[in-house]
């Protein structure tokens, strides 16, 4: 099975299978028939693509509904820590954080359904990111929880010293600000 499942429900890494010889490597990185015989049966509706530098932070990002997001992410180049905190307050993991790396190298995707927030620090000198989501984005509709809530406690392994934030992200809310866009 190409989906590892995590303790957050919906929640699941997408191992694709991946084929290697002396040219190089292939895979699908996605195909609808895999998904939907998983029970994965989203219409995702744009890509998103994205480049940073060692030490960027994005995040902690969501769109409230009725334009919230299921996304699709993955790494194009190098290797970033993958962030997602639910926010679904009838979940048995509210509140809760889930990391992972995402690399070039390991191919691995992670699917986050709608109801958390995400964000990534890039490890690697540079990371290209790419992630489908299945709604489109909506200015009004985005919000976000500050990285370095105390709360969270979240570990971006990246140095303090070297974080680079936005403006944007450095004045987000904290998750007690946001517990109830998905109830």
């Amino acid at each position: 099975m190409p989906f590892v499942k995590t303790e957050f429900e919906g929640l699941m890494i997408f191992e694709p299978s991946v084929f290697n010889d002396s040219r190089g490597y292939f895979y699908e990185a996605y195909n609808k028939s895999v998904f939907d015989a998983e029970g994965i049966n989203f219409e995702f509706v744009q890509d998103n693509q994205s480049n940073s530098g060692y030490g960027v932070i994005r995040g902690l990002h969501f769109q409230k509904p009725p334009y919230s997001q299921t996304k699709l992410v993955r790494v194009l180049w190098g290797k970033i820590l993958d962030v997602v905190v639910d926010l679904r307050q009838s979940s048995a993991t509210f509140g809760k954080v889930f990391s992972f790396e995402l690399s070039s190298e390991n191919k691995s995707q992670l699917l986050i359904p709608k109801g958390f927030a995400h964000g990534f620090s890039v490890l690697s000198e540079t990371a290209t990111i790419l992630y489908k989501c299945d709604a489109f984005y909506n200015k009004e509709c985005e919000r976000g929880i500050i990285f370095n809530d105390l709360d969270l406690a979240i570990d971006w392994k990246i140095p303090a010293e070297a974080a680079i934030i936005s403006e944007k992200d450095m004045v987000l809310p904290l998750f007690k600000d946001c517990k109830d866009y998905f109830q």
